[in-house]
């Protein structure tokens, strides 16, 4: 037998790796135009509806208000927040007079606080008007809303 190969080195075998990326790189392309990405969305709920009388009697309300600027105001009055426990106290007094500014001859059961906050108010002012409810221990609380209005 006689070897052809004889000066010759044997040279080891090597992949070539350029068309194993080409292919990877069109298949990445074809997944990512074919793809179709659902963007999902929150809940689709129907709310229930309240075919309610009015109430014969209005309950005693304490309005809170707060302005974007952090100023708030307890029935029109303004007051000066210190402190959650400073706003607490104007809550408690809020409850011995009447909407009109004049004491109460029986203060008030449980009063209901009606936050009513601007849009634009930062969180943590309506916080705070929760939490002087809570310090004052009153324990009916809810938010005024305007309605309707398409935007």
């Amino acid at each position: 037998m006689i070897d052809f190969r004889r000066g010759r080195k044997r040279e080891d075998p090597e992949i070539n790796l350029i068309p194993f990326i080409d292919v990877l790189l069109v298949v990445l392309i074809f997944l990512m135009v074919t793809t179709t990405y659902s963007k999902f969305t929150e809940l689709q709920i129907t709310l229930p509806t309240a075919d309610a009388e009015k109430a014969l009697e209005k309950p005693f309300e304490i309005n809170v208000t707060v302005d974007a600027k952090g100023n708030y105001t307890v029935n029109s009055v303004p007051v000066s927040f210190h402190s959650v426990q400073g706003l607490a106290e104007d809550l408690k007094a809020a409850t011995r007079t009447g909407a009109d500014g004049q004491p109460l001859a029986t203060p008030a059961a449980s009063p209901v606080v009606v936050v009513n906050a601007d849009q634009f108010a930062m969180h943590q002012m309506v916080i705070n008007v929760l939490e002087a409810a809570r310090l004052a221990g009153m324990d009916k609380l809810t938010f005024a809303a305007q309605t309707g209005g398409k935007k």
